[in-house]
């Protein structure tokens, strides 16, 4: 990164405003051998997306009069209010702003996919990284679904300055020859209150082979359990075969590692103890110190007793599976974990997760059977596949797009109209957002969020933020590759 991009940043940022806590991230399918092309016309409008295919259904399907559906037949995507919050740019000049973290107050933390993470304290950004791993990564410039993909800082952040990292890093010695790179998951060190992180204190704590380039996931965060909740895609690829998939238990598509739990970690939810001693989870252990090499993925965590799997058939790191691409992941109130999953072709959802709960991904798309007319309601343990609370089509709807971009139930102030609203996007957003209102049964019913913005928002959304107040904040680019300064933080509010 050079001092002329810096020094542009710097100038961009906004000073005085509240930047802080959450998450984001980019994508989209092809045949199997990367990313599928461009997602960006020369106009800036995005024509792909995080794990969005080009190989699928694209219109989704309708009722007798044509209108979308959700997928038990009933409408799923009517507006229920006429909703408009102003956003504020708070910071900008960024390449693809992917996570926003808050330990404490006033020290806000901006995630850069390109590799960096940025200090902004007391309203100024500062031109140093307070992290910079790009030297540990794979090259994502140009259009791509890896890189610095997700960040948490430990809840005693303040006192031991501990924080974890999820990264894209070239394929490690015991990777498959045929395989894209590795899944790294480090802590690093901190002085609580210093400008920059060590970049020698990494201490590498999961590592997983990653057989394709997309379906990545990348967020983390820590739950109110105080455990980390880490991401996994189901290894890329369309309809979750290929190289690197596994044979599962549903015939009518040919393997996947989402409808597994016993060969891979990916398609999943996990949970880990990284305070714990050492690891007997996992498939492997690495060199027990945590550092790269050839001996095996490094397993340095432990595994909470409460996992679903701990002790019986599966991986003990699972707390949940079935998923595709679950971009974006956020904690509510009681604990709930909300997460959007991005689909293939037709359909894009948002589901409630439990310990242990199996969300569908290759069986079905949505609460569509997947590639099949009909298909199975559970899996041969007898669980059931579990329905999303949120689910909309690829086109043809108010409430459409490619690439879901999961948000937070909304708990704050400043925007009344949404109170206990699940505010949430699509990558190809087009200034707008979506907001959902909860529901005792079925689907929740969706409708769009007008943006009176003071800049240009987007047009496409990476992630939510939220601080420790309630309020949420929003990433854009208004670009499809990893390129450029276009990436920029805003602060929502009422109208």
């Amino acid at each position: 990164m050079t001092d002329d991009r810096l020094t542009r940043r710097r100038a961009l940022a906004v000073s005085g405003l509240a930047l802080t806590g959450g998450l984001a991230g980019c994508g989209s399918d092809s045949d199997g051998g990367g990313p599928g092309g461009d997602p960006a016309s020369p106009d800036g409008t995005a024509t792909e997306g995080p794990g969005a295919d080009t190989d699928g259904d694209t219109d989704g399907p309708t009722d007798a009069g044509g209108s979308p559906t959700a997928g038990d037949g009933s409408p799923g995507t009517a507006a229920f209010e006429d909703l408009t919050v102003r956003a504020e740019r708070v910071a900008s000049g960024f390449t693809s702003p992917l996570a926003l973290a808050i330990p404490e107050r006033g020290r806000r933390f901006v995630v850069d996919q390109a590799g960096q993470i940025y200090l902004q304290e007391d309203g100024s950004l500062r031109e140093e990284p307070f992290l910079d791993v790009s030297d540990r990564m794979v090259d994502v410039s140009g259009y791509s679904e890896q890189g610095l993909l997700g960040a948490a800082f430990h809840p005693d952040f303040s006192d031991n300055g501990r924080f974890f990292v999820r990264y894209s890093a070239p394929p490690r010695g015991w990777v498959p020859d045929d395989y894209s790179h590795t899944f790294v998951l480090s802590e690093f060190r901190a002085d609580p209150g210093a400008a920059t992180a060590d970049p020698d204190s990494e201490r590498v704590v999961m590592e997983i082979a990653q057989p394709q380039s997309n379906h990545n996931a990348g967020a983390v965060a820590f739950g109110p359990d105080g455990y980390l909740y880490v991401a996994t895609g189901d290894g890329g690829q369309a309809n979750d075969q290929g190289v690197g998939h596994v044979d599962d238990w549903y015939d009518a598509v040919d393997g996947g590692n989402g409808q597994d739990i016993t060969e891979n970690l990916l398609g999943s939810m996990l949970r880990i103890d990284v305070d714990g001693e050492g690891s007997t989870a996992g498939t492997a252990t690495g060199s027990g110190n945590g550092s790269a090499g050839s001996d095996g993925p490094a397993r340095n965590y432990a595994v909470p007793d409460d996992n679903p799997l701990v002790g019986g058939e599966g991986l003990d790191e699972q707390w949940a599976w079935g998923f595709r691409n679950p971009w974006r992941f956020s904690f509510g109130p009681e604990g709930r974990l909300l997460v959007g999953d991005v689909g293939q072709g037709a359909w894009e959802e948002v589901s409630v997760v439990e310990r242990g709960g199996n969300y569908g991904w290759n069986v079905r798309e949505g609460t569509d059977c997947f590639r099949a007319d009909d298909c199975p309601s559970e899996s041969p343990r007898g669980r059931p596949l579990r329905d999303p609370v949120i689910e909309y089509p690829h086109g043809g709807a108010a409430v459409s797009g490619i690439a879901v971009i999961g948000g937070y139930l909304y708990g704050g102030d400043a925007m009344p109209d949404l109170q206990g609203r699940y505010l949430f996007a699509d990558w190809r957003a087009g200034g707008r957002l979506f907001a959902a209102r909860e529901v005792d049964e079925g689907l929740w019913p969706t409708t769009t969020v007008s943006i009176d913005a003071d800049e240009q928002f987007g047009p496409m959304v990476l992630s939510f933020g939220r601080n420790p107040d309630g309020e949420l904040f929003v990433c854009t680019t208004a670009q499809g590759q990893v390129t450029g300064e276009s990436g920029a933080v805003f602060r929502l509010s009422g109208v």
